[in-house]
């Protein structure tokens, strides 16, 4: 590998508005003192996290990549071009970790093939924190992004990951937008068996931070406010 070449370094973020050095070690700190070069989801909050970890750095000196969902393919080779120069690039995750539910991973994927150093630092999780809490298995899980809007094709997508839970004694992890979790718990209560346990992981690392784990059918009757909060869902059926 050629040691001239800059590293890439996969940079977490906290999962909510808290102080970062009470969820992040101080290496991640450390990394940003000395990077100028970012790939950000977001300019803006990119910018806000970083002053807030490194406020002595000097915002006007930073170069940002924007990595979303209007990036093309064809541009993101040229966000390791600083790397082959010689200079390290972070790449700054929204919340939590690059490339785990997140973008990322395609950058991760170039810098192997240019064979740039990728340097993953520790941060918080929701998928892992979520599982660690559930009281779930977390020797065999699987992460399922969003399920289907479609009130028939959801239904159906929550009983085939019951399914699969039992055959495989697996976890199956998933998310949904925010200001529809509470339909989520009531659509979860009413189709799964009453028996399969239900995770509701919430606010993961927050003072609102709330973990439960419940039976179908005794989230039936526990209700809880999920709205407009970052929530991971879990579900096992033994």
């Amino acid at each position: 590998m050629n040691t001239s070449l800059g590293k890439l370094y996969l940079i977490p973020t906290t999962l909510g508005d808290n102080n970062p050095l009470e969820v992040l070690p101080i290496t991640v700190k450390h990394t940003i003192d000395k990077i100028d070069t970012f790939i950000v989801e977001n300019d803006k909050t990119a910018r806000r996290f970083i002053k807030k970890i490194s406020p002595e750095k000097s915002q006007p000196s930073l170069n940002m990549f924007h990595l979303n969902k209007f990036t093309n393919d064809s541009d993101l080779p040229s966000f390791l071009e600083p790397c082959l120069n010689g200079k390290n690039v972070g790449l700054l995750s929204e919340a939590g970790c690059p490339g785990v539910a997140d973008p990322g991973a395609d950058v991760v994927k170039i810098a192997h093939q240019k064979n740039i150093k990728v340097i993953p630092l520790v941060g918080p999780s929701s998928i892992l924190m979520a599982i660690m809490s559930s009281g779930m298995n977390g020797q065999s899980f699987a992460f399922n992004g969003y399920l289907p809007i479609d009130k028939d094709e959801r239904k159906s997508e929550i009983k085939r990951l019951e399914r699969l839970s039992f055959e495989h004694n697996q976890s199956q992890l998933f998310i949904e937008t925010p200001y529809r979790n509470n339909k989520m718990i009531e659509d979860l209560s009413n189709s799964l068996e009453k028996n399969t346990d239900v995770c509701v992981a919430c606010d993961i690392t927050l003072q609102s931070e709330f973990i439960k784990t419940k039976t179908a059918n005794e989230w039936k009757k526990n209700k809880v406010d999920l709205h407009k909060r970052p929530t991971i869902f879990i579900i096992h059926k033994s």
